[in-house]
């Protein structure tokens, strides 16, 4: 062979090479980009033409199905209820992909899960179209429905979760306001792109949305709050680890000095507490005592007592994702005064705050929250079933202080305000009231209620945030005064199901 036939049988074989060099690397490396690619038409014309898997509540409920349309994208997804449960469920969008629980088992919902193979095997040589699994929820749809029409009817924002204490299972997770995920489902982008905008632009630089509030938001968990005085159940269970009883002397004034500061820190209405104990300084919420006491505890054994509450967890998912609740620094004692009352930097999700109560009512044990009770294949045999876990494997106090706590509980409850407050449902209770802003004085607080019943055989515990003094913006509000009656409505609603 001469020398140029040989030189362009070379530069042909390079080519080649290079050819098959390129063809590998988009199908194996770059595979997966192209395929979660929004613009790539085939996979949505695939995923369209297999009928999505259901989300269901625990009583079987349908909470989102896919329907047949007889149009190019063969399925549409379909959201009974949608706003009610549109903080659960999540979106499954053309344009705008997925959230919520459509994002977070995206993979059995689609079939493409390893545990569905052989069924998708199956499809194959037999020619049976393929269908996606299903999800049941630990979403009890009474407590859900009751929880979100209690906040919408009474035109507040904020958000209800409702646990079972001994298992971690949510029971109800409530965001208001909320958003319709079926248009966002729609096939019709023009519609989809009216909605997304409408429910996503910033209403703290658009005067013009304001009034949406930001809905696709999900308040329970992806938001956290300054707790107000919830928290002080926090400092009371580190009191009673660290030696303390529910008669333990406490401080009583009207006020105090912060540390180092000439600033003061003072009791609700700038009275003196009615009761010199531990547990008369949580049944009547006094700020002086609970700050004082926080103190003396000192940063590392409150932060373990919170840390085994589960708060500062930075990986939580429920399979959402959770964000952290944390304390802050700790680094002074005017921070722990300020801290110990739920203020400064102190931040819980109102999933955490749930957490709370769920914990004492579990006899000191905090359980791993979650919404997945069980994930089933298209023929709704079993694939996994929710097991109860614990948190941190470590008490956040001990089954006798426990105890104690809930019975200093108990009396918080009896000093609460509000509605809803039937003697059948035996609650136990912490309320709160949380300055926050740039102008804390000048704006609403929020108002909070965490709270378990019956107290005896706790079933259900509840946590409940009005945001900014409510409907009506309300600087004298208080957790007991807009909060409480939305806890009891939910908590009667999961206790009368059980019945």
């Amino acid at each position: 062979m001469n020398t140029p036939l040989r030189r362009v049988g070379l530069a042909m074989l390079a080519m080649v090479a290079l050819l098959l060099a390129n063809a590998t690397y988009i199908q194996v490396v770059d595979a997966d980009d192209y395929r979660d690619d929004p613009r790539n038409q085939r996979v949505l014309l695939e995923e369209y033409s297999r009928q999505r898997g259901q989300i269901i509540a625990r009583d079987g409920k349908i909470l989102a199905h896919s329907r047949a349309t007889g149009g190019r994208y063969e399925y549409q997804r379909r959201y009974p209820n949608g706003p009610m449960f549109a903080p659960v469920t999540g979106y499954y969008s053309l344009r705008y992909g997925s959230g919520g629980m459509e994002h977070a088992e995206n993979e059995i919902l689609a079939g493409n899960d390893p545990r569905l193979l052989v069924r998708r095997l199956s499809d194959m040589f037999t020619g049976r179209d393929p269908r996606g699994g299903h999800v049941r929820l630990t979403i009890d749809p009474r407590a859900q429905e009751a929880a979100y029409r209690a906040m919408v009817e009474r035109g507040h924002r904020g958000a209800v979760v409702a646990l079972r204490p001994d298992t971690g299972e949510i029971l109800a997770m409530v965001s208001v306001p909320s958003y319709d995920p079926n248009q966002l489902a729609s096939h019709d982008g023009r519609k989809q792109e009216r909605a997304w905008i409408r429910w996503n632009c910033d209403p703290d630089s658009d005067s013009g949305c304001r009034e949406h509030g930001n809905p696709m938001r999900n308040r329970a968990i992806q938001e956290f709050y300054p707790p107000g005085s919830t928290f002080k159940l926090v400092v009371a269970a580190a009191a009673l680890e660290n030696g303390a009883t529910k008669d333990t002397k406490v401080e009583s004034a009207a006020s105090v000095v912060l540390p180092g500061t000439r600033t003061s820190l003072s009791n609700f209405a700038g009275t003196p507490c009615p009761g010199s104990t531990l547990e008369a300084a949580l049944a009547h919420s006094c700020n002086t005592a609970f700050s004082k006491l926080a103190a003396e505890l000192g940063a590392d054994k409150l932060r373990e007592t919170a840390e085994n509450f589960g708060i500062g967890i930075d990986d939580l998912e429920i399979p959402m994702s959770v964000v952290p609740s944390h304390l802050g620094e700790l680094a002074s004692d005017a921070e722990l005064y300020q801290a110990a009352i739920g203020q400064r930097d102190v931040r819980l999700t109102p999933l955490q705050d749930a957490l709370l109560s769920a914990t004492i009512a579990n006899r000191g044990m905090a359980m791993r929250p979650q919404l997945v009770r069980e994930l089933l294949a298209p023929a709704l045999s079993s694939l996994d079933e929710f097991e109860p876990e614990e948190l941190t494997g470590e008490p956040a106090l001990s089954a006798e202080n426990a105890e104690v706590l809930r019975d200093m509980m108990i009396k918080s409850e009896q000093n609460t305000r509000g509605a809803g407050a039937y003697s059948h449902l035996k609650i136990a209770s912490k309320t709160g009231t949380a300055e926050h802003g740039a102008r804390p004085k000048e704006t609403p607080p929020h108002a909070w209620y965490t709270a378990f019943a019956p107290y005896d055989d706790p079933k259900v515990a509840v946590a409940v945030i009005v945001e900014s003094g409510g409907k009506h913006g309300d600087l004298a509000a208080t957790g007991g005064a807009l909060a409480s009656e939305i806890g009891r409505i939910t908590m009667a609603a999961v206790l009368e199901g059980d019945q």
